[in-house]
């Protein structure tokens, strides 16, 4: 079976009134997080660059009961090693 992945999404603020969406996925471990995307340009409200990042999260989830899942596990393997 495929696990969740563990993305986030959070809203950047570089430069005063200039917001962008960025999208993070945990590592190997949970204290890594690495950049999966962001906002190519910026927004004038936070909502705005948060609404987008959202879209741009949905861009991820192929079935919306289930969720993102990782694409390199093998669903017919045996669940144990």
């Amino acid at each position: 079976m495929t696990h969740l992945r563990r993305i986030a999404l959070h809203v950047d603020e570089p430069d005063p009134g200039h917001f962008y969406w960025v999208l993070m996925e945990e590592g190997d471990d949970a204290s890594q997080w690495l950049e999966l995307e962001s906002a190519d340009e910026p927004t004038e409200m936070w909502i705005d660059a948060f609404q987008a990042g959202t879209a741009a999260l949905l861009g991820y989830v192929p079935d919306e009961r289930i969720g993102p899942r990782t694409a390199d596990d093998d669903e017919d393997a045996s669940p144990v090693g």
